[in-house]
């Protein structure tokens, strides 16, 4: 049996730049998040909400602006043991952008990568970590990086390292466009 995730602490306060960014006609994309002990943990692993909402005791709302990248973890429970591990790096859209219908996320979000079962995600988890630890902030990194992890995952292959030099070279190729 797998040991239930800790429950994600508070995040940091929203700088006042983001949020002033924010306006009535700006398209939001709302990702539910949810805790019941020994039972189901859906939290974001990554990535940086304009707002959070509070629902109730278990419940809570995430929203993201266009163009965000954030990482959802899912993982359930029964009495028999643990029954769902799900990772998802996803990219908040504009409304005319093609978008995957995925629940709990509305209107949808550009799927990077998917990770499904407790040896995937286990595999996934280290790579967010080992970015973490160069200094980088994984909601900064190369879609492409994600594309290229999912599609590695999926096919059994060795998992590629992000590395500073890439990830510069991409801030580069940013500049550029």
């Amino acid at each position: 049996m797998s040991a239930l995730p800790q429950a994600v602490s508070n995040a940091p306060p929203i700088p006042r730049p983001v949020l002033s960014r924010v306006t009535n006609d700006t398209p939001l994309t709302r990702v539910s998040l949810a805790f019941v002990a020994q039972r189901i943990n859906l939290y974001l692993r990554f990535g940086h909400p304009v707002r959070e909402l509070r629902l109730d005791r278990w419940r809570r709302c995430a929203v993201f602006l266009p163009a965000a990248m954030f990482c959802r973890v899912r993982w359930e429970s029964n009495d028999y043991g643990t029954t769902r591990w799900q990772l998802m790096v996803l990219q908040a859209c504009m409304p005319l952008d093609a978008v995957q219908r995925i629940a709990g996320i509305q209107p949808g979000a550009r799927l990077l990568l998917c990770a499904e079962g407790e040896r995937q995600v286990q595999s996934v988890l280290p790579q967010i970590d080992a970015i973490e630890a160069l200094g980088i902030d994984p909601a900064a990194v190369s879609p492409a990086y994600w594309r290229t992890l999912g599609n590695r995952l999926s096919a059994r292959l060795p998992l590629p390292a992000y590395t500073a030099e890439r990830h510069t070279a991409y801030l580069a190729g940013e500049v550029l466009q």
